[in-house]
């Protein structure tokens, strides 16, 4: 006699139910490893029983992979889609955010510079008047430091200065004695026909006045004697005429 059609309703009978779960999960479970190996499929199969235990299969080597694979697959494109519409609602968002806060700030700007003044309210003017005397404070005290900071910088510099000033005076103070001796030896040795005399520029300048005759009867001048005046011209006439100009006269 013929195997008869099961009715493929809800098993009352509770052991007999249970039996049934444990017959067509190894099928079910086998007919999976046959499908995987046969076909080379990727196979995943997950059982809850009644009592929430769970039974499950796959062929390969992580059921995470699986599900990650599977979750792609069914609903990537759904959230890459929603994902970009987030994205777009979150730039707009910002967008809008930032505009706001752009057309504040030039507002404030406008009001500093005393511009639409119209829209605030005697607390706003007050309160936009103590924000320009704490802006012009800061930049007072900023610029007082600045000049505070380069008068230091000035000082140091003439600190330096006075140190080599000091330091160039004394090497003066030690090298000059040798200057009227060394002068003197260079002009006098390669003077010619002087036999080594001085010349007249070592000799300091004398005023204009110094040569003024005086005033008044010149035999009353204190040591006058015409004798010697005549025989100095005479002597000077002389060299004169020999090519010598003595270095007083000149």
């Amino acid at each position: 006699m013929g195997r008869g059609r099961v009715e493929l309703k809800r098993i009352e009978n509770k052991i007999n139910r249970q039996v049934t779960f444990a017959k067509r999960r190894n099928g079910l479970l086998k007919k999976a490893y046959e499908l995987s190996v046969l076909c080379d499929a990727e196979v995943a199969l997950i059982i809850f029983s009644s009592r929430g235990k769970l039974f499950e299969y796959c062929s390969s080597s992580s059921m995470m992979k699986t599900l990650e694979k599977y979750r792609n697959c069914s609903y990537g494109a759904q959230l890459n889609t929603s994902r970009s519409m987030d994205e777009t609602q979150s730039s707009y968002q910002e967008y809008l955010r930032l505009k706001a806060r752009v057309e504040a700030l030039q507002q404030s700007q406008r009001n500093l510079l005393g511009e639409d003044l119209g829209s605030l309210d005697n607390k706003d003017l007050e309160y936009l008047e103590r924000q320009l005397e704490s802006s012009l404070n800061h930049i007072r005290s900023t610029k007082t430091q600045f000049m505070l900071d380069q008068l230091a910088s000035l000082q140091n510099r003439e600190q330096v200065l006075l140190e080599t000033n000091k330091v160039l005076s004394k090497k003066l103070e030690e090298v000059g004695p040798q200057i009227p001796f060394q002068l003197a030896w260079e002009v006098g040795g390669h003077g010619g026909g002087g036999g080594g005399g001085i010349p007249c520029s070592l000799f300091s300048p004398q005023s204009e006045g110094f040569f003024h005759p005086m005033d008044g009867n010149l035999s009353l001048q204190i040591g006058y004697n015409p004798a010697c005046l005549d025989e100095m011209n005479a002597s000077v006439s002389s060299q004169n005429a020999a090519g010598f100009i003595p270095g007083w006269m000149l």
